[in-house]
């Protein structure tokens, strides 16, 4: 029952962030913030042992020392980093990997749609006082959290995490 609840939370979150970030291209602290505090909750439900949950933690904490440093160029959002670290936290090894795979690729396919529709929002009879605060907008930040997203929602059905839920 409370792995059940877990898996819930943790797409509720998920979802929770693409909201934020499609809104106003933040994706606020408390959001991988709770992330982190349900796997330190729900980690001893998950039949994880001392090992797995070490795993976990090193994926996590690689993924956020790699998000970092690619933070510091501006190159990516500290809020896509968070995200995606306190995922990785939940995946742990060997499906952190696919996971950030799976966002990376999604990211590419995002990227490609952004700028098709970029270029279609100029055509449409829309003020560009109201796409100016979409991402829709020329030169507006790419909402990574769908990508992140996407690479969790894909994956979660495979992962080894998946079937500790529903057992």
């Amino acid at each position: 029952m409370i792995s059940n609840i877990a898996l819930l939370g943790f797409v509720f979150l998920m979802l929770c962030a693409v909201w934020y970030d499609v809104r106003s291209f933040t994706i606020p602290n408390w959001v991988p913030g709770v992330m982190i505090a349900g796997w330190v909750l729900a980690a001893p439900f998950l039949g994880l042992g001392w090992t797995g949950a070490g795993l976990s933690l090193l994926a996590g904490i690689g993924v956020l020392a790699l998000g970092m440093a690619l933070w510091a160029p501006g190159w990516v959002g500290g809020g896509d980093v968070k995200l995606l670290a306190a995922g990785a936290l939940w995946f742990g090894w060997p499906d952190a990997l696919a996971f950030l795979l799976i966002a990376v690729a999604a990211g590419g396919v995002l990227a490609v749609i952004l700028v098709v529709l970029r270029q279609v929002a100029t055509l449409l009879p829309i003020s560009s006082d109201r796409l100016g605060a979409t991402a829709l907008a020329q030169g507006a930040p790419v909402p990574y959290a769908i990508a992140i997203a996407a690479g969790a929602l894909l994956v979660l059905p495979q992962a080894q995490m998946f079937a500790a839920y529903t057992s």
